[in-house]
C-alpha cells in the first residue's frame, strides 16, 4: 500500500521519515514506553533510524504495518507514534505510544480513533483489535476513550523480551464509530447488548 497520511483538526498523521530518528530516540529513552511496549531496552540510536528509514516504510509496502508519525497540525511537532499491524486478510490491530511530555492531552485517542475510522472505511475492516500488557491502564484508557470494548484477558498472549505475557484485549467495530460495516454483523444473542 502507498503511504497514507491522515488529519484531524488538530492533528497530522503522516509515515515516518529518516529526519524523525533523533526524536524517536529520545523519546523512547522513557522508561515507560520501554516498559509498555515491544520497542528495544535499552533503546538506541540505530534502532530508531532502523524503525524510521527501514521497518516502518517496509510495513507500508508489504502490508504488514501501517505505522503513522503523529504531529501536531499547526507545528509539525511529533507527539506519538500510531499504527496498525495487519495480522493476515482482514485482521488488524491498533498500537501506539506517547511521548511523556505530551500525554494527557488527547492526542493518542484523537491520532487512533481517525486511525480506525480509516481502517473500517478505506481498507474495509469488521474489526480493530487492541491489545496491551495487563495492568498497562494509560494505554487501556486511550482505546476505551475510543469506544474499544474491553473483552478479556489473554493469557501469555504478549511476548515481551523473552518472557510471555497475559494481555488485555478489546475490540472496536464500525459500528461502535457510527459507521456501517463491511458485512453483516450478527452478534450472539446472550452477547449482545
Amino acid at each position: 500500500m502507498e503511504p497514507t497520511t491522515l488529519t484531524t483538526e488538530r492533528l497530522l498523521l503522516r509515515p515516518w521519515t529518516p529526519d524523525d530518528a533523533d526524536q524517536v530516540h529520545a523519546y523512547c529513552q522513557d522508561p515507560a514506553i520501554q516498559r509498555w511496549t515491544t520497542v528495544p531496552s535499552p533503546y538506541e540510536h540505530h534502532h530508531a533510524e532502523g524503525w524510521v528509514g527501514e521497518l516502518a516504510p517496509r510495513g507500508w509496502r508489504e502490508d504488514t504495518e501501517y505505522a503513522f508519525a503523529v504531529c501536531l497540525a499547526d507545528s509539525g511537532l511529533l507527539v506519538a507514534s500510531a499504527g496498525v499491524h495487519v495480522h493476515g486478510p482482514g485482521e488488524y490491530e491498533i498500537g501506539y505510544w506517547t511521548a511523556k511530555e505530551h500525554r494527557g492531552r488527547g492526542y493518542t485517542a484523537e491520532a487512533v480513533d481517525r486511525i480506525a475510522r480509516w481502517v473500517f472505511t478505506d481498507l474495509g475492516a469488521t474489526r480493530l483489535e487492541w491489545r496491551a500488557e495487563a495492568g498497562n491502564t494509560p494505554s487501556r484508557a486511550v482505546a476505551e476513550k475510543v469506544g474499544f470494548r474491553y473483552e478479556g484477558l489473554l493469557r501469555a498472549a504478549l511476548p515481551q523480551r523473552g518472557t510471555a505475557r497475559d494481555a488485555w484485549i478489546a475490540g472496536l467495530l464500525p459500528s461502535d464509530l457510527g459507521l456501517p460495516s463491511a458485512e453483516p454483523y450478527l452478534p450472539h444473542p446472550t452477547e449482545a447488548k
